[in-house]
């Protein structure tokens, strides 16, 4: 088995150049956010003396595509094949005896603020929230796993909130315990390998293991240990785990919080919990995602939320090569659709059925595969080029939203899809089209010998 721990994705970092430490005493109440929201902030850093707590803390892990792709092991360009491919060839995860996330245990009455660095992100926020923590839980009634991330804000003690929306399936399942007079299981683990960060962001199936998807981005069965209290299992290479339960019966106000999008939010109350034990590798790095409009809170969603989206769409319409959610859209709204020389009519059903996989698209622009969807000035070429608004402009108003959407109006928003494909006659010779190159073995010869120029 390959290395699968987040220390060891840390030590490939460092020895790449790509980790940058930060050695000066800094504040987790707001000062780690605003450092990590700077640009010149941008690679991964590694704020080695927080104040008041025992770990380091570690954010901006994964704020590029290039970064994803080359700590999944791939190449920039294979990286959303690639991310299919473990969708369609999922393995599912082993069981290890002993792992070095339960090397120090908390148990009996627990002060997450005295164990735990996290960090204050926000002024109006009100407190401290876990954002890299994979929430690990099963279905009362099928034994299912459910794999995701959401919020949890730390609300003294052992006592955390949880904001989960109430179509996300681990509310689902919270429910389905309430309905049995049961709390619901979970654990958290906090530290772990980008391949379970992503997997846990797939929109699959309720029922559907996120863990088998993780195994098919690593190329080798997920390792997994069982949790000391309860019956739940976690990735044997996280740098920390807390185990505890929910109930979705016991609702606890949360008041403003931060969104992708960038504003503050109120959602109304959240979920409560309490977390009963802590295990920990011996000097763990506590790991956090900065939330908000920043770039590794918006792409986490955005290469799952495509790949899910591609995958469902080529079963659809076969010529449909990539789906792309922008980050400018902020790795939820907006979407890109490469489709390759689709018929008349395919890229308004691909651009409908998009709209309709992923609720939280209200903008989609579809292009041919001669245009890099991830480029944003050939997607404008192809909008100026291709594009006429009487004939290409699809307006759907008044479809249900997400929650989240900042415009919402009564949790509908209107949708609008642009077509910029080519027309039959398009390109040929002599049409307004055809796109100028110098003769065809000149252009050959170029690109054979490029690197003699």
């Amino acid at each position: 088995m390959a290395d699968q721990s987040f220390r060891g994705v840390l030590e490939r970092l460092e020895a790449e150049g790509d980790l940058h430490t930060v050695r000066r005493t800094v504040d987790p109440r707001f000062e780690i956010g605003a450092v990590l929201g700077l640009r010149q902030f941008d690679r991964p850093q590694l704020f080695a003396d927080v104040r008041g707590g025992a770990m380091p803390i570690v954010g901006n892990l994964l704020n590029t595509r290039e970064r994803i792709a080359r700590l999944l092991g791939m190449d920039r360009a294979s990286l959303p094949d690639g991310i299919l491919q473990a969708l369609r060839r999922p393995i599912a995860p082993v069981m290890v005896e002993n792992a070095p996330v339960q090397e120090v245990v908390h148990r009996g009455p627990i002060e997450l603020a005295d164990i735990l660095p996290v960090p204050t992100w926000f002024e109006r926020e009100s407190g401290a929230y876990v954002t890299a923590g994979v929430i690990v839980a099963k279905d009362p009634e099928t034994g299912r796993r459910n794999v995701s991330i959401a919020r949890i804000r730390l609300d003294g003690g052992g006592r955390v909130m949880l904001g989960i929306a109430k179509n996300h399936h681990l509310n689902i399942i919270a429910e389905k315990a309430a309905a049995r007079g049961e709390r619901l299981p979970i654990a958290v683990a906090i530290g772990t390998h980008p391949a379970v960060l992503i997997g846990s962001q797939m929109y699959l199936g309720l029922g559907d293991d996120e863990y088998d998807v993780v195994g098919g981005l690593l190329g080798e069965p997920l390792e997994l240990v069982r949790c000391l209290t309860v019956p739940l299992e976690v990735p044997a290479g996280s740098e920390i785990v807390l185990e505890g339960s929910i109930a979705a019966n016991e609702t606890v106000a949360e008041g403003p919080v931060s969104e992708f999008h960038g504003f503050y939010v109120d959602y109304g109350p959240g979920t409560g919990g309490v977390v009963t034990c802590v295990t920990h590798r011996r000097e763990a790095v506590y790991q956090a995602i900065l939330p908000g409009y920043f770039a590794e809170h918006c792409l986490l969603g955005a290469v799952a939320i495509e790949a899910t989206c591609c995958d469902a769409l080529r079963r659809v319409v076969p010529s449909v090569r990539r789906v792309v959610v922008t980050e400018g859209g902020m790795g939820r709204l907006h979407a890109v659709i490469a489709m390759h020389r689709p018929r008349l009519g395919e890229g308004k059903r691909a651009a409908i059925l998009a709209m309709g996989q992923v609720n939280l698209f209200k903008q989609v622009i579809v292009v041919e595969d001669d245009v890099d969807p991830e480029d944003p000035r050939q997607v404008e070429w192809s909008l100026a080029a291709r594009f006429r608004g009487d004939e290409d402009l699809l307006v759907l108003p008044g479809v249900k939203a997400d929650r989240c959407d900042p415009v919402h109006r009564d949790l509908t928003v209107a949708k609008i899809a642009m077509i910029a494909t080519t027309r039959p006659g398009d390109g040929e010779r002599g049409s307004r089209s055809e796109l100028l190159d110098a003769p065809a073995e000149i252009s050959a010869r170029v690109r054979a010998e490029i690197d003699t120029y």
